[in-house]
C-alpha cells in the first residue's frame, strides 16, 4: 500500500481505493470497540493506534521523487530510550483521523526535549544554526542516532558507546578515521586503556574554528586547557606518561604558551606541533615531534629558519638519517621554550655555549664516533669570552657569535663564519677594524707542545718558576719562622738575656713614600680581586661578592682597569721621585742589588739551619726588601704592558696577531700568580706573621721603626744613624767650646 503526498486521495497503486475502504472500515471497527472499552487511549492516541496502521511492512510513501517504507518495527522500537513516549510526542499535530495526519509534515524537532542539544553538540555547530533559522540542517539527528532505532549509548551496542564512537564518526569521516585509529590515542582506545579518548571526548568541547563562536586565539587555547585536563589534571593519564607533570605545565610558561595566552593566535599549540588526530609518540617514525621530523614539524611557522638550518652541518646530517645530529628540541627545549632575550632560557646569550653546544662537543662517545674535538668547550670555556660569560656577562661572545646560530657549517666551508677567509669579518661584527691578522693564531687555544709550543714553553717556564720561587720562599719563611720563635721562647723562658734599648724611634718612610705604598697596596690587592674574579667566577667568594648586587661583575672590567690606570701612575711617579728628589735618589743607591746581599742569603740559611751561630747584620735594605722590589719593578712593567695589550685588543691584535694577544695574555695571568703568591708568602710574612713585628709592621702607617725593631732587622743602619747622632754631638760640643773661648778672650782683652 501507498501513499502519495502530493495526490489528495492520498492512496494510489493497484487496488488502492478498496484497500483505502477496507482499512476504513477496520480502523472505524477498532475505534469503536476502543470508545466502549477504553476511551482515554483513544483520546490520548495511543502508541498502538499509530502502529495499527504502520506496523504493515508494506506501508510505503513517496517522498521527494522517491519511495520510502514508512514502516515501524515495533520490537526496535520497544528497545530504544523513547520506548515509553506515544508516536505524538515527537510528530506533533499528527491527527490519527485524517490521511495525511499533518497538512503539512516537518522533521521531527528533538529540541522540544533535549533543549541542550546546542551545547552538546559543538562539533556539530551547523545543527544548532538550522535549527534556529528552522532550516534543514545537512547533518540532522537521525543522520547520527537514528529514528526509532536510538539505542542508550550506555548499552554496547550503541553507536555512541564509546567503543563504538570512532567507527560511528568514520562513517562521515573517514579520512579522518583512518588517522585517529594509527595514533596514540586511537591505539590505547582500541586496547581499552583507561582514560584514552575518544571523538567525543575532544570534540564535545569547542575546540574547532569551523563555525565555532570563539576567535582563533579562544579556540587554540581551549585546545590547549582540553590537552592539559587529561595529561595533567587526569592522574590515570599522567601516571602512564613518560613526561613529568612539570614538564608538561612547563608549556604555558614557554615562549609558546604565553604568547598564546597573551592574545598571539599564531603561536603553537599542543595540536600544532604534536597533532590532532594523528597524534604519535614521538619514537614512531611518523610522529610529527620524531626527532627527524622535527624540522618539518617546526617550520610550519620558522620557515626561514628551517631552510637555514636544512643547509648546515646539523641540518644535512639529520637528513642523511643521523641520529646523534642535534634537531630543534636538542637546543630550544620541548615543552620549556624560552625566548632567547629570556636569561632562564637556553639558548640565552649566558647559557648557550655550556647548557646547548657543550653536551655535544664535550661527549667522548660522539668524539670517538665522529672524530670531534672533545675540547672545543674547555678551551672556549677557559677564553676571555667564555671566562665573561661565566662570569654572567650577555654581551660577550658565544659559540653562536662566531659559528652561527641555526646556519652552522664547518671551517673548511668557504660559506662558514669560522672559514679562514671571513675570520675578520666574523670577528669585526665585536671588534671594529679586525684585520687579516685576527685569523693568525688559534680561535681555540690549548696549551699542548704540538698544537701551540710558543704558550706551551710559556706556561712551563712560569709554572716552573713559580712553584721554585714560591717554594723556596716558603722554606725559607719557615726556618725563620722556627728559629725566631725558639728565640722569643728562651728569652721568654729566661734562657736569653734580652738586650734593652731605648724608646727612639727612627724614620722609615716618609709620608710621600707612605702615600706610594697606600697606592700599590690597593691598586695591587683590587686588582688582584677583580682579575682572579674574571679567571674564576664560579669560586665561593666570587659568588659572595656578587651576591652584594646584580652589577658587581658588570662593574668587575671597570674597577679592573681604574685600579691598573693607578697602579702605572704610581709606578711613574716613583720613578720620578728616585730621580728627582734627594732622598728618592738614596733610596734607589741603597736598594740596588750588591754581592754582599748573596753572602747575607747564604749566611741566613747557615744560621736558620743552626749551621752558624751568628745572624748576618743587615742596613737600610736587605736581600729580603731588594729582591721583593726588584720583583715588584719586573712585575709592575710585565703585567702593564701585558695588561694594555689586552685592554686595547684590537688595536694590538691587528698588529702582534691573535698568537701575540694570547702570549700577552698567557704570561699577564702566569704573572699574576706569581706576584700574588710571592706577596702572600714573601711580603706578608716579614711584615705581619714574622716574630719579631707580630701582629703587623706599622711603619707603613707611622713611617717609623723602634729602636728595638731596628736592632733586630736592621742593625748597621742603626749603627750607622747612632754614629750620625754622636758625630752631630760632638760637633755641637766642638762649637760650644770654641764659642766660649771666643767669649773668655773677648773679656780679658776688655780687662785690659
Amino acid at each position: 500500500m501507498e501513499y502519495d503526498v502530493h495526490n489528495p486521495a492520498g492512496w494510489r497503486g493497484p487496488s488502492g481505493i478498496q484497500r483505502m475502504k477496507r482499512h476504513r472500515f477496520d480502523a472505524l471497527v477498532w475505534l469503536g470497540i476502543l470508545l466502549a472499552f477504553r476511551p482515554g487511549d483513544v483520546l490520548g492516541q495511543s502508541k498502538a493506534d499509530c502502529l495499527t496502521c504502520h506496523s504493515d511492512h508494506s506501508l510505503t510513501m513517496d517522498k521527494n521523487g522517491k519511495r520510502i517504507s514508512i514502516f515501524v518495527d515495533e520490537s526496535v522500537l520497544n528497545k530504544s530510550p523513547h520506548k515509553k513516549l506515544v508516536c505524538i510526542a515527537c510528530h506533533t499535530g499528527f491527527d490519527l483521523n485524517n490521511v495525511p495526519h499533518k497538512e503539512k509534515i516537518e522533521p521531527v524537532n528533538c529540541l522540544t526535549c533535549h533543549k541542550d542539544v546546542p551545547a552538546k553538540h559543538t562539533f556539530h555547530p551547523q545543527l544548532a544554526q538550522a535549527i534556529a533559522a528552522h532550516q534543514e540542517p545537512d547533518v540532522s539527528c537521525k543522520d547520527c542516532h537514528g529514528a526509532h532505532d536510538i539505542v542508550s549509548p550506555r548499552l554496547p551496542e550503541s553507536k555512541f558507546h564509546e567503543s563504538n564512537v570512532v567507527q560511528t564518526c568514520g562513517e562521515c569521516h573517514g579520512d579522518v578515521k583512518d588517522h585517529f585509529v594509527e595514533s596514540a590515542h586511537g591505539k590505547a582506545l582500541a586496547a581499552a586503556v583507561k582514560g584514552a579518548p575518544n571523538c567525543l571526548t575532544c570534540h564535545r568541547h569547542s575546540i574547532t574554528g569551523i563555525g565555532a563562536v570563539h576567535d582563533s586565539v579562544g579556540y587554540k587555547v581551549a585546545q590547549m586547557q582540553l590537552c592539559l585536563s587529561c595529561h595533567l589534571d587526569n592522574p590515570d593519564v599522567r601516571s602512564r606518561t613518560s613526561p613529568t607533570a612539570g614538564f608538561i605545565a612547563a608549556y604555558e610558561q614557554s615562549i609558546h604558551g604565553s604568547s598564546l595566552l597573551h592574545g598571539n593566535a599564531r603561536a603553537a599549540n599542543c595540536v600544532d606541533c604534536h597533532g590532532s588526530h594523528d597524534m604519535k609518540k614521538g619514537l614512531e617514525p611518523s610522529a610529527h615531534m620524531n626527532r627527524m621530523n622535527i624540522q618539518e614539524t617546526c617550520a610550519k611557522c620558522h620557515e626561514d629558519i628551517a631552510n637555514e638550518y636544512a643547509q648546515s652541518v646539523h641540518g644535512l646530517a639529520v637528513a642523511k638519517g643521523n641520529q646523534d645530529a642535534p634537531v630543534c628540541t636538542n637546543c630550544h627545549g620541548e615543552h620549556n621554550i624560552l625566548a632567547h632575550t629570556d636569561p632562564r632560557s637556553s639558548v640565552s646569550a649566558k647559557n648557550l655555549s655550556q647548557q646547548v653546544c657543550s653536551p655535544c662537543h664535550s661527549s667522548v662517545a660522539l668524539s670517538t664516533k665522529y672524530g670531534l674535538a672533545t675540547d672545543r668547550f674547555k678551551t672556549f670555556s677557559d677564553s676571555y669570552h667564555g671566562l665573561a660569560i661565566r662570569g654572567g656577562s650577555v654581551e660577550v661572545a658565544n659559540c653562536a657569535s662566531c659559528h652561527g646560530s641555526h646556519g652552522i657549517k664547518p671551517s673548511n666551508d668557504p660559506t662558514s663564519k669560522t672559514n679562514k677567509a671571513n675570520l675578520a669579518t666574523t670577528c669585526g661584527r665585536c671588534h671594529p677594524g679586525a684585520n687579516e691578522r685576527f685569523a693568525m693564531g688559534s680561535v681555540h687555544v690549548t696549551m699542548a707542545a704540538k698544537q701551540e709550543p710558543v704558550l706551551y714553553w710559556i706556561v712551563s717556564s712560569y709554572i716552573i718558576l713559580i712553584v721554585v720561587v714560591v717554594v723556596g720562599m716558603f722554606i725559607h719563611n719557615l726556618l725563620d719562622f722556627i728559629k725566631k720563635s725558639k728565640r722569643k721562647l728562651r728569652i721568654r723562658r729566661g734562657l736569653l738575656i734580652h738586650e734593652q734599648l731605648g724608646h727612639s724611634l727612627y724614620l722609615r718612610m716618609t709620608l710621600n713614600e707612605r702615600l706610594q705604598h697606600l697606592l700599590l697596596l690597593t691598586s695591587f690587592m683590587t686588582l688582584v680581586i677583580t682579575g682572579f674574579m674574571l679567571r674564576f667566577p664560579e669560586a665561593w667568594w666570587v659568588q659572595a661578592i656578587r651576591e652584594l648586587s646584580d652589577r658587581v661583575f658588570d662593574l668587575r672590567s671597570l674597577i679592573h682597569r681604574v685600579a691598573a690606570v693607578v697602579m702605572v701612575s704610581a709606578s711613574v711617579y716613583h720613578l720620578l721621585y728616585i730621580i728627582v728628589t734627594a732622598r728618592g735618589r738614596e733610596l734607589f743607591r741603597d736598594l740596588m742589588p750588591k754581592l754582599q746581599d748573596a753572602k747575607d742569603a747564604l749566611g741566613v740559611a747557615k744560621y736558620n739551619l743552626g749551621m752558624s751561630s751568628v745572624k748576618p747584620r743587615f742596613g737600610r735594605f736587605s736581600y729580603i726588601e731588594k729582591s721583593e722590589y726588584w720583583a715588584l719593578v719586573w712585575g709592575t712593567i710585565v703585567m702593564a704592558a701585558t695588561g694594555a695589550i689586552m685592554w686595547f685588543d684590537n688595536t694590538f691584535i691587528g698588529l702582534f696577531t691573535k698568537l701575540g694577544y694570547d702570549i700577552s695574555r698567557t704570561i699577564h695571568y702566569y704573572e699574576a700568580w706569581l706576584a700574588t703568591l710571592a706577596i702572600l708568602v714573601w711580603h706578608f710574612y716579614f711584615v705581619i706573621f714574622n716574630p719579631d713585628v707580630y701582629p703587623i709592621n706599622l711603619a707603613f702607617w707611622k713611617g717609623s721603626l723602634t729602636e728595638e725593631e731596628m736592632a733586630d732587622e736592621h742593625p748597621l743602619e742603626l749603627e750607622e744613624l747612632r754614629r750620625q747622632s754622636l758625630a752631630r754631638d760632638l760637633n755641637g760640643a766642638g762649637n760650644m767650646e770654641e764659642e766660649l773661648k771666643k767669649e773668655l778672650r773677648n773679656e780679658k782683652k776688655a780687662a785690659e
